[in-house]
């Protein structure tokens, strides 16, 4: 959905107090929609659960305060994610000296599982989560960006590089995790 159509209902609907409610109930709608995208992909940039709630959060408050000032976004869901993703590193940064290990779930038995499925999962995810450190730190966040649904040049707006540079850093990201796999 492009802001431009939520501007025009907006401004006919007459009202400030009818328009702040319908822009209340288009973020919240956003959010449903999103939240777990996003609380995914800041996940992925190492923030511990908790933190990554409260960043998801903060993010579409942000969003909401935003429109709320009457800014322009063309593009909601790309913007959510920019703003996940610098927000997300400044979290990160702060909390440098405290790690957090993105896996420590996957290590956690299935209760459904054999002793032998548990197992063979765990490894396939200790190769997989090994090739994903083995990417460089580009090549990860155009992956887990991808993998949230992103489209090329929305990841490209998102790390603030070109759409043909995202596709290269897939391309060689693919490729090392097939090597890695395997």
């Amino acid at each position: 959905m492009l802001f431009a159509s939520v501007s025009i209902s907006l401004a006919a609907s007459g009202s400030a107090r009818e328009a702040s409610s319908k822009l209340q109930l288009q973020v919240a709608q956003w959010f449903e929609e999103s939240r777990d995208d996003v609380y995914r992909y800041l996940l992925t940039l190492g923030l511990p659960p908790a933190q990554a709630q409260e960043a998801t959060q903060d993010v579409f408050l942000r969003l909401y305060v935003t429109l709320q000032k009457g800014e322009e976004i063309l593009n909601w869901r790309g913007w959510v994610f920019r703003v996940a993703h610098n927000h997300g590193l400044k979290i990160r940064a702060r909390e440098a000296g405290q790690p957090f290990d993105p896996a420590w779930e996957a290590r956690l038995p299935d209760p459904g599982a054999s002793a032998e499925q548990s197992l063979l999962e765990r490894e396939r995810n200790v190769r997989l989560h090994q090739a994903i450190q083995g990417l460089s730190e580009q090549q990860r966040r155009c992956l887990f960006l991808r993998m949230e649904g992103l489209r090329y040049p929305e990841i490209a707006d998102v790390l603030g590089i070109s759409a043909s540079s995202v596709g290269e850093f897939l391309r060689r990201a693919m490729t090392k995790l097939r090597k890695g796999t395997l």
